[in-house]
């Protein structure tokens, strides 16, 4: 394919994932399913892991993103660890290949700033994979508060401990999510951050409370730990207009309206869609890249998300000292 352009309609777009451990196994699973899509191969050094993806799914398995760019691809998602996002997207997009990459868009804003500007002089697609955005429970939201003057956000998630985590804490795992909602809901760049943020069980923060508020003057909270032995992530938003609750496992999202002087208001169930979440994110990734059009999720959101979250880590970490607990453990929730 030349450099920066767009795949023939009249052809499968070929792709790879970079990374088959649980998120990109998903995304080869999802490749290989849709149509018009070739699933080419999968890249990981876990040999292992790798083959039985392929063997999975009916495609090639190698070791390493030359081995994968090397087979002709027109894009892949990038599910490797974050400290090795930068190489292997700058490596992709040298080649003119698409570039989908799983959130954060890499370990600090320098190098989302760079993989961002690679891919603007290559003229490739590059879109961040904050799946979050295309839950249908997130998405009922969206439009529930559409042209709403929205006062306040209040998200948590919140769950066990991934024995999979070994490099970041629950900022980057599963607040970024959160923070790249508020930005996306309130349409409006945060100003303000106030982290507090502790270590109870893992090396790395694993409590995290944190308050925003938007240049549009919206209040948001997060509440995201690993203490808490379910798993739980819910979404409320308070507008001038209405009340709106979403859970975002059970995809049912309520909406209050109609308050009255006497306290009394009216409820309803808004309609929630049964799409899977990575498979419209994936399926919008490819409109992207065929038709040129700015992705659902720009490199310059990724970075923006990223930017906040590392923000929180900064001005949180001074006051984070481990908690020793001698006793059960806590749990927060």
């Amino acid at each position: 394919m030349s450099q920066g352009a767009a795949p023939s309609a009249e052809r499968p777009l070929r792709v790879g994932v970079v990374g088959v451990g649980v998120m990109g196994s998903n995304h080869a699973r999802v490749f290989a399913g849709l149509p018009g899509t070739e699933l080419v191969a999968v890249a990981d050094p876990d040999g292992k892991q790798a083959d039985f993806v392929a063997r999975t799914l009916g495609c090639a398995a190698v070791a390493d993103v030359g081995a994968l760019l090397g087979l002709g691809l027109d894009a892949i998602t990038i599910a490797a660890p974050t400290h090795l996002h930068r190489d292997i997207a700058l490596t992709a997009i040298a080649r003119g290949v698409h570039v989908l990459v799983e959130k954060p868009i890499a370990s600090t804003v320098d190098e989302g700033r760079e993989i961002i500007e690679a891919a603007r002089c290559a003229g490739v697609t590059l879109m961040i994979g904050h799946v979050e955005r295309f839950n249908p429970a997130v998405e009922a939201i969206k439009e529930a508060i559409r042209n709403e003057d929205i006062l306040s956000i209040a998200i948590t998630r919140v769950g066990p401990f991934p024995p999979r985590m070994s490099n970041v804490g629950v900022v980057i795992d599963l607040a970024v999510h959160d923070i790249d909602l508020i930005r996306w809901f309130t349409d409006s760049d945060i100003v303000e951050v106030q982290p507090q943020l502790s270590s109870a069980v893992a090396e790395r923060e694993d409590i995290a409370l944190l308050q925003f508020r938007t240049a549009s003057g919206v209040l948001a909270h997060i509440n995201t730990n690993w203490l808490t032995p379910f798993k739980a992530r819910s979404v409320t938003v308070a507008t001038r207009g209405k009340y709106v609750m979403g859970d975002l496992l059970t995809r049912q999202v309520t909406e209050c309206f109609g308050f009255q002087p006497d306290g009394s208001y009216s409820m309803r169930h808004l309609s929630v869609g049964h799409a899977e979440p990575l498979r419209s994110e994936l399926l919008a990734f490819l409109r992207a890249v065929r038709s040129g059009a700015s992705p659902a999720v720009t490199g310059e959101e990724g970075v923006a998300s990223l930017e906040i979250a590392t923000r929180c880590l900064v001005l949180g970490i001074p006051a984070l000292a481990p908690m020793q607990h001698k006793g059960p453990r806590v749990v927060a929730g």
